[in-house]
């Protein structure tokens, strides 16, 4: 499992894949990545540190993913990033949360004292898709109420039962809405959703000008960003 990675083609940056406590969720339909978590508090505390190792502050942006949200991170791990953050002289930290902190992230940003850009997880702005198929438990109506605690979102791409007019509908969302995106092609797992291989093709030569949008990334396999198995 690659946990420590540098992004060098887009917004430049360090990026740690960290262990967590369980997903305050955990049965989105599409995830198996929650098999990362452990109950072991000692064991994910011990993995972080090592991780955060890794991290030189070169660009002085880091970015923290783990299999779930920022608060299932244990508090002696965040206490390790705050600290690093400080040493190496880090100014800008981007976070993953599930909509259901959506009224708690004031908290980190007070916590750690540096600009966070928070990611979500909205896999799309259909209502009924993402709630009733992904089983996302993000029960938002509008991208006005995502885009007042959210400045980055993470859509699904290519998956059974979507259709080009709801990714069309989403990426038109984001690009007039977010300062940054990023676009996740599905990729098989051990959950039963499925891929759509003509929908991921159309959607790789209809999109293919995004890879040239500094704001947008595309990730066609699930571990682009270098970390992750």
């Amino acid at each position: 499992m690659d946990r420590y990675n540098k992004i060098t083609n887009k917004n430049n940056r360090e990026i740690v894949l960290l262990k967590s406590f369980p997903c305050v969720w955990g049965k989105c339909s599409f995830c198996d990545y929650i098999d990362d978590n452990s109950l072991n508090e000692e064991e994910i505390v011990k993995l972080n540190k090592e991780v955060l190792k890794n991290i030189t502050g070169e660009f002085k942006v880091l970015e923290v993913i783990n299999s779930g949200s920022c608060f299932e991170i244990p508090k002696e791990t965040l206490n390790d990033i705050k600290k690093i953050i400080q040493e190496k002289n880090i100014e800008k930290l981007f976070l993953e949360s599930h909509w259901c902190y959506k009224n708690r992230l004031d908290e980190m940003r007070e916590f750690f004292g540096i600009p966070i850009i928070f990611k979500i997880g909205v896999e799309t702005f259909d209502n009924n898709f993402r709630n009733l198929v992904l089983n996302k438990n993000a029960n938002f109506k509008t991208p006005e109420e995502v885009k007042e605690n959210f400045q980055s979102v993470c859509l699904l791409i290519g998956v059974k039962g979507q259709t080009k007019e709801m990714i069309k509908r989403d990426i038109d969302i984001v690009l007039k809405n977010f300062d940054y995106a990023t676009l996740n092609v599905f990729v098989n797992n051990t959950t039963d959703v499925k891929r759509d291989e003509e929908l991921v093709q159309w959607f790789v030569e209809e999109y293919k000008y995004l890879n040239s949008y500094d704001n947008i990334e595309v990730l066609y396999n699930n571990t682009d960003f270098g970390v992750g198995d």
